[in-house]
């Protein structure tokens, strides 16, 4: 299998709830209505820690600096998403943007520069404020970077 194949979330198995996000997404070039109409979204294809079968699931995003930063929101519950402990063990992912499909690399971000990253990115997309007010985790910050083909 391609890493870079497209890939669907299945009824019944974890993220089917993505499967109508990942068709619109897909459908309109990367756009989405309902809760995500007009969140900066790419969809995030990563493998499973403990399955190793792949998932894709939507994600929001900024561009910094020629990375992709994305955000384990979770929507502001108590646990980080099962996509971040997904990349913390294989972190070779896949990138929708709507327009193009590429593949990458995830990384934490830490420290200093993970508070300054999320704040920053924060005054952009004020969902991730939001969020990060509604639970007392940290919301990691994963800098995706393109691999070259």
């Amino acid at each position: 299998m391609s890493n870079t194949e497209l890939i669907t979330p299945v009824a019944g198995e974890p993220g089917d709830y993505n499967i109508p996000v990942v068709q619109e997404f897909r459908t309109n070039g990367g756009k989405v209505g309902g809760m995500f109409e007009g969140a900066p979204l790419v969809l995030l294809t990563h493998t499973g820690a403990k399955s190793g079968r792949r998932r894709v699931c939507p994600v929001m995003y900024v561009e910094e600096d020629g990375r992709t930063l994305i955000f384990a929101t979770n929507a502001g519950g108590p646990q980080n998403p099962s996509w971040y402990h997904n990349v913390l063990v294989n972190s070779e992912v896949t990138v929708e943007t709507g327009t193009e499909v590429y593949r990458a690399t995830a990384v934490v971000v830490e420290g200093a520069e993970r508070d300054r990253l999320y704040a920053e990115s924060a005054e952009k997309v004020p969902a991730l404020a939001d969020y990060q007010s509604k639970t007392e985790r940290r919301i990691p910050v994963v800098a995706v970077r393109r691999l070259a083909d």
